[in-house]
């Protein structure tokens, strides 16, 4: 669907994005990875995906002229995720809603919305020294959309997937 500003669209893309990379990460994860520290001073996955909620949240506060930064105590690790993922379905709703952007796309995507993409790839990571890896994929040919920013995603076909 072509959005009528091509920046937040864009922003919109990049979001699901991160929603359909972050689901990867997270899909299979035994609840014991939550808590596994790669190092003394490292966040857990559970500590990650709270970040990356709180940085959704925080996102939005940019966008409505405010910015308030909360630091989440984790929830449990089913619990987090799903808050994780309501945090971007609250960021896509205000995009989407046309209301006024108090900050603009650029200045969102280079901090918080990048840190995110960051930490996502840090789940990948941590899921292989965690011992218990994904497999990699040709991103280029998932389906993502613009709206699609939950948990349950469109799989890719295995044949695209690789150790």
């Amino acid at each position: 669907m072509a959005e009528p500003d091509s920046a937040r669209g864009m922003l919109r893309h990049v979001v699901a994005t991160i929603a359909y990379r972050a689901a990867k990460a997270l899909r299979g994860a035994p609840e014991e990875f939550a808590a596994y520290k790669a190092g003394p001073t490292t966040r857990t996955p559970i500590e990650i995906v709270a970040h990356m909620g709180d940085l959704f949240n925080w996102s939005l506060t940019l966008l409505r002229g405010e910015s308030k930064w909360n630091t989440s105590t984790p929830l449990g690790w089913t619990e987090e995720q799903a808050r994780f993922f309501a945090t971007l379905r609250a960021f896509d709703d205000y995009l989407v809603s046309g209301a006024p952007l108090a900050l603009s796309v650029e200045r969102v995507f280079q901090g918080p919305v990048a840190d995110a993409l960051t930490h996502t790839g840090q789940l990948a990571m941590l899921r292989r020294m965690a011992g218990v890896p994904m497999k990699g994929e040709s991103y280029a040919r998932a389906t993502i959309e613009a709206g699609r920013v939950g948990p349950d995603q469109v799989p890719i076909d295995p044949k695209f997937e690789f150790d």
